[in-house]
């Protein structure tokens, strides 16, 4: 397993009520979604966000990490992509572990949020955790492997899946695919459709996210 670098922001070390775990997409890197602390800390005053640096340099943006090789980006193959997955899968479970120690959080207390691959990361690692975590959000991704989901999943937490219309990279189609597979495997799903957005997240589906967080978390002040 491989340590992750990260990025902090929110209330001081062990005086934290909630943790949201910021997953960027292929090519960025945490400081990508770091930013989204200031507009959602305004209304989780007790959390801390936290955004690793993907393990691997990204082949397709040297600038950049990636959580796993994209065949049809960077030409990699599909065994490659595999594996860089799965060793990837690793590496974010320790950090969460680890994360929620130093931070003195329960799972309970913690949202994942996703954007594109960390999206498609965050929904495969997060079914599979023993310890149920407060919600998932997942901004422009896709569902992994969604033939293995119901037979791997040992937990279900609460869903919130958030696309733009006019996508171009991750075909808005992707949410109802990855929706009716998480409804058919016995999740609560919540979804949302941002008009005239792109693969970027827009203030209403960032306003969306924010109360369904609050929501999850118990976050009532």
């Amino acid at each position: 397993m491989r340590e992750l670098n990260a990025g902090r922001r929110g209330v001081e070390q062990g005086k934290a009520k909630y943790l949201v775990i910021l997953v960027h997409g292929y090519g960025a890197d945490g400081n990508d979604l770091l930013g989204l602390a200031d507009p959602l800390g305004q209304h989780l005053p007790d959390a801390v966000f936290v955004a690793p640096d993907a393990p691997n340099k990204c082949s397709g943006n040297p600038f950049g990490f990636e959580w796993f090789p994209i065949p049809w980006l960077d030409g990699s193959s599909e065994e490659a992509a595999k594996e860089g997955m799965q060793a990837a899968v690793e590496d974010l479970n320790g950090f969460i572990d680890k994360t929620m120690t130093t931070e003195g959080v329960t799972a309970a207390q913690t949202i994942l949020l996703g954007f594109s691959q960390g999206t498609m990361m965050s929904l495969h690692i997060a079914p599979r955790r023993s310890d149920q975590i407060a919600g998932l959000v997942g901004f422009s991704g896709r569902l992994l492997e969604p033939e293995t989901l119901e037979a791997e999943t040992v937990s279900r937490p609460p869903i919130l899946l958030v696309h733009g219309d006019q996508d171009e990279m991750v075909p808005v189609a992707s949410l109802p695919a990855a929706a009716d597979a998480l409804v058919a495997a016995g999740f609560e799903v919540y979804t949302h459709i941002s008009k005239g957005t792109g693969h970027g997240i827009a203030p209403d589906g960032l306003g969306v996210a924010l109360h369904f967080m609050r929501e999850k978390l118990g976050v009532t002040a």
